[in-house]
């Protein structure tokens, strides 16, 4: 079971860290002038999501039932509206800046993953495992060093098909935690 809710976790990781977005757009252009760059940037916005991690992890005995099924269900339309952005939104553009400050700052101050935090972040500590959040951050580990990989080396070339994968990734956990969700309120 451990291995599962590990296995989990990464595949949760890999999704969340791959759509295009602000993140991904600098750690793009980061990664070509150089891999480390982009990593850089990918690590600061890990670090916002440990920081939040922390805040959820310590809140997570504070929070009743019945403020929990809102909470899933909140989380699990948040993440099909998430799915939905990932679909429309356009591959990463090409930014000036970029470095683990830059990473960070972004992280802390973006509403999307502040909210992914306080929803889903619950969902997978409260019904899962502390091993899906460990698996969670190493598949952001694994994107981070990869995405500016294969940036570095192959350009924009595969973007859209990393949209679709985590589109599709995103959807499934969406309706897994809107149906847990709903199942409290049975």
């Amino acid at each position: 079971m451990i291995l599962y809710y590990y296995l989990l976790g990464i595949v949760l990781g890999l999704s969340l860290a791959g759509p295009p977005g602000a993140v991904n757009s600098i750690i793009a252009n980061e990664s070509l002038k150089s891999k480390l760059h982009g990593t850089s940037v990918g690590f600061g916005a890990m670090s916002a999501d440990f920081t939040f991690f922390l805040i959820v992890y310590f809140l997570r005995a504070y929070i009743n039932i019945s403020i929990l099924k809102f909470i899933y269900i909140i989380g699990g339309l948040f993440m099909l509206y998430l799915g939905i952005a990932i679909l429309k939104s356009k591959m990463p553009s090409k930014s000036k800046k970029g470095n683990y400050f830059i990473g960070l700052s972004m992280g802390l101050t973006n509403p999307f993953q502040i909210l992914w935090w306080l929803t889903v972040g619950f969902f997978l500590l409260k019904e899962l495992s502390i091993f899906s959040i460990v698996g969670l951050f190493s598949g952001i580990i694994i994107w981070i060093f990869s995405f500016p990989y294969a940036i570095n080396r192959f350009g924009y070339k595969y973007g859209k098909y990393i949209k679709i994968v985590s589109a599709l990734i995103i959807f499934i956990f969406a309706m897994y935690i809107l149906y847990s969700g709903i199942i409290i309120f049975l």
